[in-house]
């Protein structure tokens, strides 16, 4: 039997994540739905049960608390971390609908009013949105807790001491912030791989599964701290991210050549590098690494549950495509359409990738010497 929050802890999350004032008088929690483009799946019908399920303990609460809870019902987007719809349905009662198609076109309203009105939100979808979510919390007065792919099994990361793992983030974080680069080295079944990661003109992001402030979004659980590299955007300053990437996609490993922070070429063979290349091929901003990510949750022995928003939280992952949510240069309109924006993120956990190993993550300083960060896939220092 998969593990459940109590109304109590529930109420307890809410409060340590977002601790609402008086002014924070609404929480939102929403859920994306299926379509015949992309048809429900047992995982996806349980979250929105789990999302309907927290709507009611909350708002059975909901003078002890202070605040209500409204669930929040979107046709799904096809793609992780593409914008968002223009229009959301709220909750009303009745039977949940199970289908883009069952959404009453007259009782939508604006997705802005939702952001304007609802200063607190949580996001359990099928589709990551993330991006989108950091994006509107800029310009509207919220903050939200995105989990994509929430199941009941990351429960137990949602127990672990978020001030340890606060400190733990901020301090990668400030070393993120010094870095001009990485480099890393992974051995995998074809041999070893060396990549170089720019870390030049940029900062890095603390996530810590705290989120008191408006005008930000993160995930939920959360643990890592993070950077976009050098993508090249100043004139005369090429990226100097190069070497070779290697990603384990079932028993295959995909080696891609990195050239100016771009995958220009697949250098492997074999059914799942044919895929990439196609994709490298006809959505170029595909291309873009977009993310240097290290995860800090193994150390609270948090473990991999097969999904993305947890299992990158355990250690080193690097991403794809969309970055400039987090401060890059490559947003949805480098991409060819709406549904091909996407932002992927390559964990390197072993539960994930068994047979790539990250052996060496090194950072380098301008006026100091190199810091070895990782070895083997683990913090050789306790962050």
């Amino acid at each position: 039997m998969h593990d459940s929050l109590t109304a109590a802890e529930l109420a307890a999350l809410v409060q340590r994540v977002f601790a609402p004032t008086t002014d924070d008088r609404r929480l939102g929690v929403m859920i994306d739905l299926p379509d015949d483009r992309v048809p429900d799946d047992a995982a996806w019908a349980a979250r929105r049960r789990i999302a309907a399920d927290w709507v009611a303990m909350l708002e059975g609460q909901s003078d002890a608390v202070g605040y209500r809870t409204q669930l929040l019902l979107y046709p799904n987007v096809h793609t992780n971390n593409g914008d968002l719809p223009d229009r959301c349905w709220l909750y009303t009662g009745g039977a949940l609908p199970q289908h883009a198609d069952h959404l009453d076109p007259s009782g939508a309203c604006p997705m802005a009013e939702i952001f304007d009105t609802t200063p607190m939100l949580m996001a359990l979808t099928r589709f990551s949105s993330t991006a989108p979510l950091k994006v509107a919390a800029r310009a509207h007065p919220m903050r939200a807790a995105t989990m994509p792919g929430f199941r009941a099994e990351m429960i137990p990361a949602l127990r672990v001491d978020y001030t340890e793992v606060n400190r733990r983030v901020n301090l990668l974080k400030d070393l993120l912030d010094r870095a001009t680069g990485a480099d890393l080295v992974f051995h995998h079944s074809g041999g070893e791989d060396r990549l170089h990661l720019d870390l030049r003109h940029r900062t890095g992001h603390a996530s810590g599964g705290l989120l008191p402030q408006r005008g930000v979004a993160g995930n939920l659980p959360s643990g890592e701290a993070y950077i976009v590299p050098y993508e090249g955007e100043r004139e005369g300053d090429p990226s100097r991210s190069a070497g070779v990437l290697p990603v384990q996609f079932g028993t295959e490993v995909v080696r891609y050549e990195i050239a100016g922070n771009r995958a220009v070429r697949v250098l492997s063979q074999g059914v799942a590098a044919d895929r990439e290349a196609e994709l490298l091929a006809k959505e170029p901003a595909y291309a873009n690494l977009a993310e240097l990510g290290l995860g800090v949750l193994a150390a609270f022995g948090v473990q991999a549950v097969g999904e993305v928003l947890l299992d990158e939280k355990l250690g080193l992952h690097l991403a794809f495509g969309r970055s400039e949510h987090f401060g890059g240069q490559v947003g949805p309109s480098a991409f060819s359409s709406p549904d091909a924006v996407i932002h992927i993120d390559r964990v390197y956990v072993k539960e994930t990738q068994p047979d790539v190993v990250p052996v060496v993550v090194d950072l380098t300083f301008a006026d100091e010497p190199p810091l070895a960060l990782m070895r083997e896939g683990q913090f050789v220092e306790r962050f």
